[in-house]
């Protein structure tokens, strides 16, 4: 993400909104106690171990309250990170290291949330042929984040917005009349570079699925057991996806199923935020 055209055109808006929302006039609490420019610095320290990620839009957030800040990092986002590690040095302005730190803090621990739980479910699933995905579940106006925050993790991104692939829910599937009449009318609408994803409830929707020329089918909220009798079913026709309510808590049932993609929610929705803070600033001049 550190590349300033993929900042420019399609990330610093997010930031500077997020921005606007913490400082609307003014940060009185800083304005209070500095009146004028004084140079300074601030670490960035971990307070609990996991992988980091989001140094890049950290760095960014106090870039665009000024462009002089410099900020000196020692990790990249990937990294695993220990609890008390120096993460960085933030130097310039003191007004502008106070008035950013929330909302640097804010993406950076959101950002390296999801990539320690993303990268604790990927190491659950060592030794199988199962890629986890992400879903749509995010936070308004932090997919971008949130959903490289999973790829950091070593998690796989699945659609990122409502225009990037056809996925025929259980309201599409009663709106078009059943399976079939869904992918028929997929079909005939989209473009053939579009893949069609079917969500099944149950076996016989994996065999209409199946049937209608799905290329992706869903296995929605079923047990292991109904799983495994759902790829024999599919045997290859398709690409099958288990998904529905997936967590590290219950993962472990799903690596002897054989399906190719496990999608989870919970990447984004209920990952923690990993423990961040800026301490020890010191007044330079």
């Amino acid at each position: 993400m550190a590349d300033l055209i993929k900042f420019k055109v399609n990330v610093d808006k997010y930031i500077l909104s997020a921005l606007k929302e913490d400082i609307t006039s003014e940060d009185i609490s800083t304005n209070c106690v500095i009146k004028e420019y004084k140079k300074g610095s601030v670490e960035l320290i971990a307070k609990e171990d996991g992988v980091i990620c989001g140094l890049d839009v950290y760095k960014r957030t106090f870039e665009l309250l000024d462009e002089t800040t410099e900020v000196k990092l020692f990790f990249k986002d990937g990294d695993k990170v220990k609890n008390k590690d120096l993460l960085g040095v933030v130097t310039g302005d003191i007004r502008v290291l106070l008035s950013g730190e929330r909302t640097a803090l804010n993406y950076l621990q959101r950002m390296s949330g999801i990539a320690t739980y993303t990268s604790k479910l990927v190491e659950l699933l060592e030794g199988t042929k199962i890629t986890l995905l992400d879903t749509r579940k995010t936070t308004p106006n932090m997919r971008i984040f949130e959903k490289y925050a999973v790829r950091i993790g070593g998690g796989k991104n699945h659609r990122y917005n409502l225009s990037d692939a056809i996925m025929l829910k259980d309201n599409h599937i009663a709106a078009a009349g059943g399976v079939k009449e869904a992918v028929k009318a997929a079909k005939d609408y989209a473009s053939f570079v579009h893949k069609i994803e079917v969500e099944t409830e149950n076996l016989d929707m994996v065999r209409e699925a199946c049937e209608a020329g799905a290329d992706i089918i869903m296995l929605d909220n079923m047990t292991p057991e109904q799983m495994r009798e759902a790829v024999k079913i599919v045997n290859k026709r398709a690409l099958t996806e288990c998904s529905g309510n997936v967590t590290k808590e219950n993962i472990e049932k799903i690596k002897s199923t054989g399906v190719d993609y496990v999608s989870s929610g919970a990447l984004t929705h209920s990952a923690p935020i990993l423990d961040i803070s800026m301490k020890n600033l010191k007044n330079l001049d």
